[in-house]
This record gives C-alpha cells, structure tokens and sequence, in this order.
C-alpha cells in the first residue's frame, strides 16, 4: 500500500515536472515574437502617445521663468522677476537651435513670438548685474512687445513639461489662457472635418469593396478546388506590386488621355474625357482596387464552410433562389463580411500615398496632415496628437465589431 501511494506521488511529480519543461519550451519558442512585437509596435505606440502629450520646448528652455510665472494671475503685467528670469534662461541656452525650437513652439500660440524670441536671443547679454526691474527695462527697450500680455501668457500655459494642448488641438479645442478648455474659432475648426472626410472616404471604399468582393468571392467558393486556386493567384497579383507603381499607374489610366476615357469615348458613353484624376474620384476607385484582395480573403474562406446543400434544401422547400440566397446563404457569411469590412475600413483610415498623390486638396485624410506635421512643420507633438486620434478611432472601431460579434453568438 505504502509503495502504490509513494508511486503515485511520484508520477504526479514526474507528470508536473514534464508539464514546467513543456511550458518553458513554449515559452522560450514565443520570447523572440513576442520581443519583436514589443520593439516593433508597443514601444514606438507608447513613444507616439507619450509625444502627444509631451511639451519640452518651454519647460526645458525657459525654467526660470516658468518658476517666476507660477503665481502669475494672467491679467496683469507679469512680475519684474519674469523678465530678468527671460533674460537669464536666453542667454544660458548653448545653441541657436534650442532658441529656434522655442520661438517656433511659442509662435504656434502667439503669432510674433518667434521673431521677438529670436532678436532677444540675439541681443543678449543685456548688462551684468542689472536688477530685475532693469532688465524689464531693457527688454521694453529692446522690443516695446514684451508688454504684450499674449507672449507671457503663452510662456506661463507651456510651462509645464507635460500638456494636453496637442490633443485637443487635434479634435477642435483648446486650452484658453486662463486655463478653461473651450472650441476653437469656427473658420479654425478643421481636424474634426478632416476625421469625418477620412471615415467617410474609407466608408465609400469598404462598401464598394463589398458590392465588388462578394459575388466574386461566392463564384471562387462554388468553382472546383484547383480552378480556383488559380483564380485566387490572380487575386492575389496586386499584393506582389508596389502600391506606388499601382497608384502611378491608375495615374496613366485615369488621366484625360488615358485609356479609360479613350475607351468610354470610343463606345460613344461620354462625349468629352471626364475629370477622374485629383479628386475624389480617382482616390476610390485606386483604394478599391488595392483593398480588394483584403476583402475577398476573408469573405471566400467563410463561403468554402458553407455547405451547399443548405442553399438547394431552401430551394427545394419551395423558397425563391433569391430570397433562398438572402434568408439562408448571407447570413451564415455575416462572419466574413464583418471581418473582410474591418480589415479594409482600417486600413483606408490610414492611407496616405493614395489620396496624396491622386487626390485633391479636399480629398486628403489624416494621414496626410501627420506627414506634413512630421516632414514640412516639423511639430512632431502636433503629428503624434493626430496619430493618437487615428489610433483611439480604430481600436474603438475594432470594440464595437467585437462587442457586435459577441452579441451576434449570444444570440445564436
């Protein structure tokens, strides 16, 4: 009895202890994914967020005078302090080029603060040993808008290291300088048209994707294997070329002596060549064509599950085949058709190649405003705050369709 039970304790250790070994082998299999994944997408995602909310320029510039700021009530003149605190935090600065990131961050929120910034800079020193009302008169001296109560007050908002002004700047609100948040001026309200302009373009383009996937995908799913296989080869063509040359050559096809319009004038279907190049046209019907293959995929390996026989039974059972195909064959596809209808929506709020390059001025998405905020402004806060807002609409986009498919099984 005693040597059952002692052998008994012994497998379950033996049994225990292969089990830890078949983990650690899982484990150190995963490590190196999930290692990439953390430098390639968490890392610079946090990076991007921390960017967004991260203000360097003043706070690590102008110290002193943001300290000497802190009691200010924004209404009167600022403090004599304020000034001979300017002066020092200008002339302690080691390189032009901190001096040129400052006035270009204060120039954002007061117009002149980049030129007034720069010839005081340039100016300094102003005297050694002067008193703090000395040096006030100096500036005044110097240039008469250091009065101005806009440049001190855009000096005291930035203080801070850490500032959500890049963020609601990027949904149309702002941080007034006595520190309520309020909208900005309605002929400045443009980031919100701008969002609404990239869902709607990507709305039109996952719908014609749609209208444009799904007969083809069910025709694939009914063809015999090695015939569609072949077929599938053909739709997968366009992931093997580059986007660039797709788009330039949507380019050559869509231009007013293009072979589009050629070929609709020649069947006597228009009577002088159509505008289909940068405008909202061309940008659709390029983004269709590169998204198809992304909204078939998913859309023909839920129809090859679907068996056939449910489609003749509905027949047989006296059913119309199109109301058969509707009551019985889309339903059982809903899967493919949510998850075909994220993938392209996602990846049409992100595009920017496309609309750049055939697009309009009012065809342009988000994407675009953050390259020219990355590239052009150089206002990398500005970039990451809208990077932030493209990223928080799709992970809610991604909730919603997960709360819908949770709810759609609860209910199967």
């Amino acid at each position: 009895m005693t040597t059952a039970v002692l052998g008994s304790t012994e497998l379950r250790r033996s049994l225990l202890r292969v089990e830890q070994r078949r983990r650690l082998v899982a484990i150190s299999l995963t490590l190196p994914l999930l290692v990439f994944l953390l430098l390639t997408l968490l890392v610079p995602i946090a990076a991007l967020l921390q960017r967004a909310v991260e203000n360097p320029e003043v706070a690590g510039s102008l110290s002193r005078t943001g300290a000497a700021l802190a009691e200010w009530d924004r209404r009167s003149p600022p403090p004599a302090a304020a000034f001979a605190a300017v002066a020092q935090d200008l002339g302690s600065l080691a390189e032009g080029s901190q001096a040129g990131a400052l006035a270009r961050r204060l120039n954002t929120e007061a117009s002149g603060a980049r030129s007034l910034i720069m010839s005081t800079y340039r100016a300094l020193p102003l005297g050694d040993k002067l008193s703090a009302e000395q040096t006030r008169a100096k500036m005044l001296e110097l240039d008469e808008r250091w009065s101005d109560l806009r440049y001190w007050q855009a000096i005291a908002k930035n203080a801070s290291r850490w500032t959500p002004d890049y963020l609601l700047t990027a949904v149309d609100l702002k941080r007034q300088a006595e520190g309520g948040i309020a909208r900005v001026e309605p002929e400045q309200r443009v980031f919100g048209r701008i969002l609404l302009r990239t869902f709607e373009i990507s709305l039109v383009v996952t719908l014609w994707c749609l209208a444009l996937a799904y007969p083809l995908a069910y025709w694939l799913s009914t063809l015999p294997a090695r015939r569609a296989n072949v077929l599938m080869i053909l739709v997968l063509v366009p992931f093997w070329t580059s986007i660039l040359v797709r788009v330039a050559a949507w380019i050559v096809l869509l231009q007013r002596e293009g072979l589009v319009n050629k070929s609709l004038m020649a069947l006597s279907v228009i009577n002088e060549p159509m505008t289909l190049l940068f405008n909202r046209t061309g940008v659709v019907i390029a983004m269709v064509h590169i998204l198809l293959p992304f909204m078939i995929l998913p859309l023909y390996s839920v129809m090859k599950s679907v068996p056939g026989t449910y489609l003749r039974a509905a027949v047989s059972l006296g059913s119309p085949p199109l109301a058969a195909f509707f009551r019985v064959y889309v339903p059982q596809t809903w899967p493919g058709i949510g998850a075909g209808s994220l993938l392209v929506f996602i990846l049409s709020i992100g595009y920017y190649v496309t609309p750049a390059l055939l697009g309009g001025a009012d065809d342009q998405m988000l994407s675009y405003y953050i390259a020219q905020y990355t590239n052009v402004d150089v206002n990398w806060g500005m970039a990451c705050a809208l990077g932030t807002v493209l990223l928080t609409a799709t992970l809610l986009l991604y909730a919603v369709y997960r709360r819908l498919v949770k709810s759609e099984l609860s209910l199967g």
